[in-house]
């Protein structure tokens, strides 16, 4: 229980409760107690409105909801802060940059503490200090007060139970490896049975019971969890137990001692460190399995330049390991076709390596590829299990079970996962694997639910400055541009700043070299057929106007017929009532397609609710438009030309 000194504690880690200076509050209602978890959750940091909208009603979000969530914030701030008057800003929960933020100690969160706490207990085992990391997993595990999020709905609360949940359970898998070193088995196998019960299909939770059963002495009871665990996997999963499992069954029956090995297989991170027989066990040690180590990052493309912010801010975020605990720490990298997603993260993945000693694992999801459908979460789960070793009678045939023990496998190893050119969330979250490996994305679509069901960070790639694109375009072309800014700062301009664009630009001058400047500047220049004269023949990756077309491809349809039209407006910027007009649509519904054409980056957001194209998207949407009915082009702009008249 909180004492009086203490100004808020928040639990988490079973009933979302609060107490304020020791004294417990009422949250209110389901709702309004979501939209305190998640703040909670995310102490001091600034949420939106709109995350708070996706996290709270999901899918299913009725008009209302940003007044809801304004109206449950203005319910916490009363009943955490009743002294404050209302003309009084909050020094709790506190409005800013458009969101939200509750200003607390993040360890008066127990779901803050309690990563804080399972932290400490794996540096102390690995220097070695066993009773410390005892001391510590039990601190944290006590924290627990049944199902965490308890009675709150959304779908944030509903990720947040599972991945605490797998969190403490993991903790409860070390906890019992360390009882099972200090040789202290029988306290052991109570929590462990509760364990199993939660999670059956958890071999690890399996194993440790196992040899704990056996060190009490319990051998038949041992056996019989083996044989229910047989029973259960080929009733679940169509496969048989590990060999782990198979290993230290036999081991068990024949009386002898136990050891295990070549855990990689279910991710059970046990071996002996001695060998342990019924009567008189010895001790046994945490160690890292022998897996295949993988190394399969693509190299890094020559002249990568810039985005030294970026990447910083990326290094620091995805090796501050106390930060996150025991929770995987994502970033997902979206901006339009051709402004080097790819290179940026392959730049910042090669730089981070030896912070994951355990391997790099790489899956292009080909999510716009030109090459045919996008790779379904199943089939990269497939092709990741066979590179970490795993072999194809050992694959479980259905995606979810392929995660389970994708998972499995990489629990205690530090890998890190890089995922190229995503499509969607539902591709990207069943290869999230759990604890101290990171995740690092790519993609054209801003990915927003991961923020708010998974806490992604998410980073949008704009085209490169012009000093960072001279300097590329330098470093390309050789010597063409010596002591030639203002040819230099031309094809800057002409290229939007996209790195693919400049690199095209640099092939072309380096490889006509007796062709004057000025001859392929012009060449550039011209409106008409420079998308296809910026892509190297034979090379369909290489062709911007390639790429433009796999992101227009991927559009519903009436974001398409709204792509194509706009490719008929002219102005600079673009108003939701004139895009309105043109495609003849009420203000909101045009507004909302605005929205997703952005969130393709098939447009840029100038503010104030207008729109703009990049140049280059300019000119491939004036392509496009050409592919509009003649009639439907016409009616649309004498719609717009109206409107337009009866406005002046």
């Amino acid at each position: 229980m909180p004492t009086a000194g203490e100004p808020l504690k928040v639990q988490l880690l079973g009933p979302v409760r609060a107490w304020r200076h020791g004294r417990e509050v009422v949250l209110g209602p389901p709702k309004q107690r979501a939209v305190f978890a998640l703040l909670a959750g995310r102490a001091n940091d600034v949420v939106s409105v709109d995350h708070i909208i996706d996290a709270v009603w999901g899918g299913d979000i009725p008009q209302t909801a940003a007044n809801g969530v304004h109206t449950y914030v203005a319910g916490l701030r009363r009943i955490l802060e009743p002294e404050r008057s209302r003309r009084e800003s909050g020094e709790l929960l506190i409005s800013t940059a458009g969101g939200y933020a509750l200003q607390t100690d993040p360890e008066a969160v127990d779901a803050t503490l309690f990563a804080r706490r399972h932290a400490q207990a794996r540096r102390a085992r690995a220097e070695g200090r066993l009773q410390e990391a005892l001391d510590s997993a039990e601190s944290a595990l006590s924290l627990w007060h049944g199902e965490a999020h308890s009675g709150v709905p959304g779908p944030f609360a509903a990720m947040e139970r599972t991945r605490l949940q797998d969190l403490r359970l993991t903790a409860v898998e070390e906890w019992s490896a360390d009882m099972l070193a200090a040789d202290r088995p029988v306290e052991a196998v109570t929590v462990l049975l509760g364990a199993v019960a939660e999670e059956p299909l958890r071999e690890k939770l399996r194993w440790l019971l196992m040899s704990a059963l056996y060190r009490c002495g319990r051998q038949a009871h041992a056996l019989e969890v083996y044989a229910e665990t047989r029973r259960l996997l080929r009733h679940e999963l169509g496969i048989d137990p590990s060999a782990e499992l198979r290993m230290l069954h036999q081991q068990i029956l024949t009386g002898g001692p136990v050891t295990s090995s070549g855990a990689a297989r279910t991710g059970t991170a046990l071996a002996a460190g001695g060998r342990t027989s019924a009567p008189e066990p010895a001790t046994t040690r945490m160690v890292l399995t022998e897996t295949p180590r993988p190394a399969q990052l693509p190299p890094v493309a020559r002249g990568f330049v810039g985005r030294t912010g970026e990447l910083e801010q990326l290094a620091r975020l995805l090796t501050e390991n106390d930060r996150w605990g025991a929770s995987t720490p994502i970033v997902v990298i979206d901006g339009p076709a051709g402004v080097g997603k790819s290179a940026f993260a392959l730049e910042l993945a090669h730089r981070l390596s030896e912070h994951f000693p355990d391997g790099q694992l790489y899956v292009d999801l080909r999510g716009t590829s030109m090459e045919g459908r996008s790779l379904s979460a199943s089939e990269a789960l497939l092709q990741v299990l066979r590179s970490l070793g795993v072999d194809d009678d050992r694959i479980p045939a259905d995606a979810a079970s392929r995660a389970t023990l994708y998972r499995s496998l990489l629990h205690g190893k530090r890998v890190l996962v890089m995922l190229d050119d995503v499509l969607s969330a539902d591709q990207l979250r069943p290869l999230i694997p759990g604890g101290s490996s990171c995740v690092l994305s790519t993609g054209r679509q801003r990915l927003g639910g991961l923020a708010v069901r998974d806490g992604a960070h998410l980073l949008r790639l704009d085209p490169l400055g012009t000093q960072d694109a001279l300097a590329l375009l330098r470093c390309l072309s050789g010597d063409r541009l010596r002591r030639q800014e203002a040819v230099a700062r031309r094809l800057v301009g002409l290229s939007g700043g996209r790195p693919l664009t400049l690199r095209m630009m640099a092939e072309t001058l380096a490889a006509n070299p007796d062709v004057p400047l000025a001859a392929l500047v012009e060449h550039f220049a011209e409106e008409h057929g420079r998308l296809d004269r910026l892509a190297s023949r034979g090379d369909a990756s290489t062709s911007l106007h390639a790429l433009f077309e796999t992101s227009y491809q991927a559009l519903p349809a009436e974001a398409a017929r709204t792509f194509r039209l706009l490719g008929l407006f002219s102005d600079e910027l673009i108003t939701v009532s004139a895009a309105a007009e043109l495609t003849g649509t009420t203000e909101p519904e045009a507004a909302g397609t605005l929205r997703l054409l952005a969130r393709r980056h098939l447009l840029v957001e100038a503010g104030r609710g207008a729109y703009r194209f990049h140049e280059l998207m300019r000119l491939y949407a004036a392509e496009c438009a050409e592919r509009e009915p003649l009639t439907h082009r016409s009616a649309a702009v004498a719609r717009l030309l109206q409107a337009t008249a009866s406005v002046a």
